[in-house]
């Protein structure tokens, strides 16, 4: 059931045990949007962890508070107990293990993304919204957060990540005051972006290796690359890669496919001009028109050709 914005913060305030979380394979936005709701309630005393079911990249290491961030615990073991559990950036499907790992009185859903399901007890959605940590943002607001260093440095990286550093067409005006705004309260935008884009030497090499493996599909609408499991192992990250081909001039659709596991392949969507998330939907993934991502379980070439596929169809309908 969707909820006002305020209803959500009363939710909050109610409660004394609080689990947050958000999607595997998270990104900046999923990251900053957690650490910057759990400084807040913490500050205010609420009992709080953080659990995602997935590594965190370490050019988050930045991040005030990002090493309080837990995994799930296994399955079979007790389940952690909540008053509340808040998803942010994702719907329930997309928490893995945390789904099962947690004994909530109440699930609230913070999420910007127009593939959210609305399954959630409650959920705060708006799709229009640059990144959830610009929810988030607004949210804090409407509690009348003191806002301190350690939120600022939070939501402005889940806000600038989630922009392209305010490059994508989803920036807005109120996204650039925003994040004025929480440059004031202490976020270093210098500090934050260059944590976030530095990468070591052997991964840019790894990369430009990648990148020379593109491949182009639909007369060049689509540049992808594509990784097996021994390719997939050559890298400790593929943080950044797709982003390599945005910039394919003839291209619309730049993807990634890499593997996770035996027979997990994880997609990942970038478009000028297509709704990738309808494709990602298809796939139970989610995401935004422009930027999306799913997970396939069959083998690497059933995936490559089910993605392309899904993809060719998609483009066809423009």
């Amino acid at each position: 059931m969707r909820i006002p914005l305020k209803e959500a913060g009363d939710m909050l305030l109610a409660a004394k045990n609080i689990v947050i979380t958000a999607h595997v394979n998270p990104d900046g936005d999923a990251i900053g949007s957690c650490l910057g709701m759990m400084h807040y309630l913490r500050g205010i005393g609420k009992n709080v962890r953080v659990l995602i079911d997935d590594d965190i990249p370490k050019n988050f290491s930045v991040l005030p508070g990002v090493e309080n961030i837990d995994r799930p615990s296994e399955v079979g073991s007790e389940k952690e107990t909540a008053d509340v559990l808040l998803i942010l950036d994702t719907n329930i499907e997309r928490v893995g293990a945390v789904r099962e790992s947690v004994s909530a009185t109440q699930v609230l859903n913070i999420d910007h993304h127009v593939t959210n399901d609305l399954s959630c007890q409650a959920v705060y959605l708006d799709s229009d919204s640059a990144a959830t940590a610009e929810i988030i943002y607004r949210l804090l607001k409407e509690m009348k957060a003191k806002m301190t260093k350690e939120i600022a440095m939070a939501v402005y990286t889940g806000i600038a990540t989630d922009t392209g550093f305010f490059r994508f067409p989803n920036t807005t005006p109120f996204t650039m005051r925003a994040a004025a705004e929480l440059v004031e309260y202490g976020a270093e935008p210098g500090i934050i972006s260059e944590a976030v884009e530095a990468k070591p030497f052997e991964r840019i090499v790894q990369m430009a290796k990648a990148v020379e493996t593109t491949e182009l599909f639909y007369d060049g609408k689509l540049a992808g690359i594509f990784l097996n499991r021994a390719a997939a192992e050559q890298f400790d990250s593929t943080e950044g890669l797709i982003d390599a081909l945005r910039a394919v001039e003839e291209s619309d659709i730049s993807l990634l496919l890499k593997w996770k596991s035996e027979g997990v392949f994880r997609i990942s969507m970038r478009s000028k001009k297509t709704d990738v998330s309808c494709i990602a939907a298809d796939f139970s993934g989610g995401g935004h028109e422009r930027a999306a991502g799913c997970t396939l379980k069959m083998t690497f070439e059933e995936a490559k050709r089910t993605i392309l596929e899904a993809i060719g169809k998609a483009l066809e309908k423009k």
